[in-house]
């Protein structure tokens, strides 16, 4: 039986507005962070100041759910960006090294050193000779 696999799996679907699941958690958070606000400063200024600063929230919210800079959304790109500077005199260029993942990448030292492991095949062969006894007992 041959299952299709869809190409763009990691793409984002719109649900509303054309926003997808993950910006309109963020506009909501945003939202539930202005109406805080809101509630703390209503009983003291009038409404429409105390509104103000929901509207830069939430359009501050707005805008970091739709900003993608190369294929990155905010935080990847802050996160990039932060260690791009904190590291801008350690990083090294290495033709093997090949982790992508923004985690993975710290810095490159050309100090690295590979030492050659010595394979005890003897000892390899015998617990290849075990679990075959073990698999015969079966």
């Amino acid at each position: 039986m041959q299952y299709k696999i869809p190409v763009q799996i990691e793409n984002e679907d719109p649900i509303m507005l054309g926003l997808s699941l993950r910006q309109l958690t963020i506009i909501a958070v945003f939202g539930g962070v202005w109406y805080m606000i809101y509630n703390g400063l209503a009983p003291i200024l009038p409404a429409e100041i105390a509104a103000a600063p929901g509207v830069i929230l939430v359009l501050i919210g707005f805008l970091i759910a739709k900003f993608k800079h190369s294929g990155m959304t905010f935080v990847q790109f802050i996160l990039a960006f932060a260690r791009y500077k904190t590291n801008i005199a350690d990083r090294q260029w290495s033709i093997w090294i090949d982790s992508f993942h923004p985690f993975d990448i710290w810095y490159v030292s050309s100090e690295e050193k590979n030492e050659k492991q010595d394979i005890d095949f003897q000892s390899k062969m015998e617990k290849i000779q075990e679990l075959d006894e073990k698999i015969h007992h079966i």
